[in-house]
């Protein structure tokens, strides 16, 4: 763990009327800034879909206690650029601020205009040091290159950095989009016997007559419902995320998918053999990857076709046709994503501190994810944190 020595925040220069910031502590700011919030997720290239407007607002919704909500948001002549969806809470005893959704996230972060970045991120840090009652705001799940680091570089007081999570992507490749140029770009990379047996396994599948397609987005919540109770079979008999077993996690799913997909932010992707369900996997679009956020297959499917190559050049087609990067395995580096070579891309920890208390809760959190990853294995063990969805190709 690295921690940033305590620095004195200077006064904005020309300071005026073109600069506004405040915390919104009442519940119904989170639909009057909706369109605001929305506009302002387009305009922040390094956010996920974790950051989009439908997925803190449905999860707000479901999972959200009143009173708690800290909304902390910057505007310039009228236009927001700077948005931290926080919630207040108490962890280990200490109070802190944490971001909306982040037990059901991957990635945490905050929503900033580049073109505003650096007196957007000035006056964020001021609302949030002036907003009392917590000691620390912790977040969990930081990509490289997020916003939060930007918040963390202008933070006056101590700061605390750890490793968090290692995920893992794999490119969509070069070329016309298809639905066979994303996975062939993937198996280039593999070694040729290797390679041929992945062919040999996708020519299984389209033997077979499996087909794939998206739901529309008027049909995704039935078609999240209908993916989720696939996972609950799949899972049968052996331990299983129990967060995803809850009524509350399957109505957040099903409200967050329906808005996403409606402004082409999620796809749920349906496979049906003979006119049959029996496969379905929810796919987050983000502004550079596409996220593979969780799956259901009937439990027999996995001894007949490798459901996980099936959903992976699906995966990577829909990258190609939106024009995005390629395909984020998100949270974990277990062996079995691993066989086809993806980038390695490690989030961190990042613990930004308001009061004395601030330094006691982070190493009482180094230490809890310290004793975490030894129960767990060690490296990679991060991935199994508590509350984190289930990433797609979970064999």
């Amino acid at each position: 763990m690295t921690v940033t020595a305590p620095s004195l925040l200077t006064a904005p220069p020309g300071a005026s009327t073109e600069w506004s910031a405040e915390v919104h502590r009442d519940e119904q700011a989170l639909i009057a800034l909706a369109d605001d919030l929305r506009d302002l997720y387009e305009r922040s290239p390094s956010a996920t879909p974790f950051q989009a407007y439908e997925w803190i607002k449905s999860w707000w919704g479901w999972y959200g206690t009143r009173g708690r909500l800290r909304l902390a948001t910057v505007r310039h002549r009228g236009r927001l650029v700077a948005a931290a969806p926080l919630a207040s809470g108490v962890r280990h005893g200490f109070p802190v601020l944490v971001p909306i959704a982040a037990d059901q996230s991957d990635f945490t972060d905050v929503l900033l205009d580049p073109v505003h970045a650096d007196g957007a991120v000035r006056h964020l840090v001021r609302a949030l040091l002036d907003e009392r009652g917590w000691c620390a705001l912790d977040l969990r799940e930081v990509r490289p290159g997020s916003a939060a680091h930007l918040v963390a570089a202008q933070w006056p007081r101590r700061t605390w950095r750890t490793p968090s999570s290692v995920c893992l992507e794999l490119p969509a490749g070069g070329g016309d989009a298809g639905a066979g140029a994303g996975i062939d770009a993937v198996l280039d990379r593999l070694p040729r016997r290797t390679a041929g047996k992945m062919r040999a396994k996708l020519r299984k599948i389209d033997v077979r007559g499996i087909t794939a397609e998206s739901v529309p987005a008027d049909q995704v919540p039935g078609a999240v419902h209908a993916l989720l109770d696939l996972h609950a079979r799949q899972w049968r008999g052996r331990p299983i995320n129990p967060e995803h077993t809850r009524g509350r996690f399957r109505r957040h799913l099903a409200e967050a998918a329906a808005g996403m997909a409606r402004d082409g932010r999620a796809a749920v992707l349906q496979y049906r053999w003979d006119g049959r369900l029996v496969a379905s996997d929810l796919v987050l679009i983000g502004h550079r990857h596409v996220g593979a956020y969780l799956y259901g297959a009937l439990p027999d499917l996995r001894s007949r076709v490798d459901v996980s190559l099936m959903m992976l050049r699906e995966d990577l087609a829909l990258a190609r046709d939106r024009r995005r990067e390629g395909v984020s395995l998100l949270r974990g580096d277990e062996p079995y994503k691993l066989k086809w070579r993806p980038a390695a891309v490690r989030n961190e920890r990042i613990i930004l501190g308001r009061t004395a208390p601030a330094a006691a809760y982070a190493g009482l959190a180094r230490t809890r994810a310290y004793l975490s990853e030894r129960r767990r294995g060690g490296p990679g063990a991060h991935a199994g944190l508590p509350g984190s969805a289930s990433p797609l190709l979970h064999d």
